[in-house]
């Protein structure tokens, strides 16, 4: 497959199910805050696509490029949770209080919180690579747990909402995203070892 063509899958992949977001029926009578909240919830998983994508091998990148398009995607996902938490926030502050503290009824919400802090925790290490007394081995050990963490709490926050994703496009989204994160640990692996 040509380069084109591997860019061109990954973009369908990535915008298919935000596209469909926005025709989702359950955004007709929303204000605009909830819509960018909800909007950045699929954003955010479409971005853990690309981070995993890029560090597989697939695309056509050398690896300092694949490190930076890893990196990227993990500030954005850093960026699009808190705009997915905190536009929760300003439209039902009881509901994201209910689910920080694990007291909400509705069985997507502890998935997607622990998934949070996950992100929080990544970007932390990553953030304090350098000034901690972490060796590289540990701080990968490290990033791979948060990453794991993130990849299966994400899919089932998906999954058991129903919500503004098009149903197809979740599942098929949550496929790719664990499929790539897979290859994404393997190849790591034989590379590098545990």
């Amino acid at each position: 497959m040509s380069a084109g063509a591997k860019w061109s899958v990954l973009l369908v992949c990535l915008a298919v199910p935000i596209a469909l977001s926005l025709t989702s029926p359950l955004l007709q009578w929303r204000d605009m805050i909830y819509i960018i909240s909800a909007l950045a919830g699929v954003i955010a998983m479409s971005s853990i696509l690309l981070q995993a994508v890029a560090m597989t091998g697939l695309l056509p990148l050398d690896q300092a490029r694949a490190r930076r398009v890893h990196r990227f995607g993990g500030m954005s996902l850093c960026a699009l949770v808190v705009v997915h938490v905190g536009g929760l926030w300003l439209t039902s502050p009881p509901d994201v209080i209910d689910a920080l503290t694990f007291k909400s009824p509705t069985p997507f919400a502890p998935w997607g919180v622990v998934a949070m802090w996950a992100v929080l925790g990544s970007a932390l290490i990553a953030v304090l690579r350098s000034r901690t007394l972490l060796r590289w081995r540990a701080w990968r050990r490290a990033h791979l747990v948060f990453a794991s963490v993130i990849v299966v709490g994400t899919i089932v926050h998906a999954v058991l909402i129903l919500g503004t994703m098009e149903p197809v496009s979740k599942y098929g989204l949550s496929v790719l995203v664990f499929a790539a994160f897979a290859l994404a640990v393997r190849r790591s692996l034989c590379r590098h070892g545990v």
